[in-house]
């Protein structure tokens, strides 16, 4: 697989350095972008973005996208973890890039840009620059530095920032979790997942251009868009290259995270009340919460200090999953507990009192799936409270 991916560059990198350096573009030349839909997968499910430069007098058709990374990189799982992970500049013959999204069943859709000829010279000549070996790394982060918003800046920094883009239809003042929602089975383990990772910063509203993380609306914002001084639009056509079949996708609701923690919720809300009728305590339930919850806690909080993910901070998800429960599970094994202990669990329930809030307020959305889980987890704190103060 390396030794193919090495060869694809090679080989792409010879093409341009054959063909395309060696001439100006003709008069017939078209400079497109390209929206690709998204695919089955979470990696795909946002959508792709690319230019393509077609001169049939040059005889050759090229792509180039901002959306490579190198799997055998050097710590390559690790660095993205991290969020320092390197994307590139890529580049590709347009038909085997078309056929490739035929293939895997994704939409393509171009829009040909109104650029002048010497407008589409420096963008041609900007991407070449871009692709060399030297230039063509950056430091991907998912809202601000992607695929999608390379288009929007690569076009706004040749057309020297006199691009005003205009989607009113689109422009909904809604936040990135919604944008990102939009892209989702709501009640999905992905969506799921997505919300308990990315903190209160993407609940903030999304600007008009930062819609634009999203290729499906790099493609809407496109059409609308036009030049500050001429008023000229921006796109003179748009057509479709491959129209995927349409995809019944479902989740599959017995599996979904909302019935599987209403199902764990429901649980432990019966096991408390056994153990309220008995005047007893299920050791290890307590435990197993304590030890999950402050799990989840740890590893928002490494996602949150410890790596470079803007989307990752602020995360009030720690309000329910505190870390600091898994320095107290010893005082679960004991028959009688500490003073300082009841008080703690009490901090828990303020806690949660605070989320509620913060989901009120709409300082952070938090996922709906957790509301059954949320409401059990009180619930067996009250009672810990209760059952601990009757022994003092």
């Amino acid at each position: 697989m390396l030794k193919k991916y090495a060869l694809l560059v090679l080989l792409a990198f010879f093409f341009l350095s054959t063909k395309a350096q060696q001439k100006n573009l003709s008069a017939k030349a078209e400079i497109s972008v390209l929206t690709i839909g998204a695919g089955k997968n979470l990696n795909d499910a946002f959508g792709h973005s690319a230019f393509r430069i077609k001169d049939p007098v040059n005889r050759f058709d090229i792509i180039f996208d901002y959306g490579r990374f190198d799997f055998n990189a050097p710590n390559f799982y690790l660095n993205f973890v991290k969020g320092k992970l390197n994307y590139a500049l890529g580049s590709n013959n347009f038909q085997d890039f078309l056929q490739y999204y035929i293939q895997v069943e994704r939409s393509v859709k171009e829009q040909v840009l109104n650029l002048t000829q010497g407008e589409k010279q420096k963008l041609f000549n900007f991407l070449l620059n871009n692709y060399k070996p030297e230039n063509r790394y950056y430091l991907y982060e998912f809202f601000f530095d992607n695929c999608a918003t390379k288009i929007r800046d690569v076009i706004q920094e040749n057309q020297n920032n006199t691009i005003t883009f205009n989607a009113k239809e689109v422009y909904k003042n809604e936040s990135f979790r919604a944008l990102i929602h939009g892209n989702l089975i709501q009640n999905s383990w992905e969506c799921f997942g997505i919300d308990l990772a990315l903190g209160a910063v993407i609940d903030k509203q999304a600007k008009a251009t930062e819609y634009m993380f999203l290729p499906k609306h790099v493609f809407t914002f496109l059409n609308g868009a036009t030049t500050n001084a001429s008023q000229k639009k921006l796109v003179k056509q748009s057509h479709t290259l491959n129209k995927a079949p349409e995809k019944q996708i479902s989740a599959n609701v017995i599996t979904s995270p909302l019935v599987v923690l209403t199902i764990i919720g429901c649980f432990i809300i019966y096991l408390t009340y056994i153990d309220y009728k008995k005047n007893t305590r299920t050791r290890w339930l307590d435990i197993s919460l304590f030890t999950i919850t402050g799990l989840v806690g740890l590893i928002i909080l490494l996602l949150w200090f410890a790596t470079n993910h803007l989307g990752t901070k602020n995360n009030y998800n720690l309000l329910w999953a505190f870390t600091g429960n898994l320095f107290v599970i010893f005082q679960l094994l004991k028959t009688k507990s500490s003073l300082w202990f009841i008080g703690y669990l009490k901090l828990l329930i303020i806690m949660l009192c605070l989320l509620t809030m913060h989901w009120v307020t709409g300082v952070q959305c938090f996922n709906i799936s957790l509301l059954p889980f949320l409401i059990a987890l009180c619930l067996r704190y009250v009672f810990l409270v209760y059952y601990y103060q009757k022994q003092v």
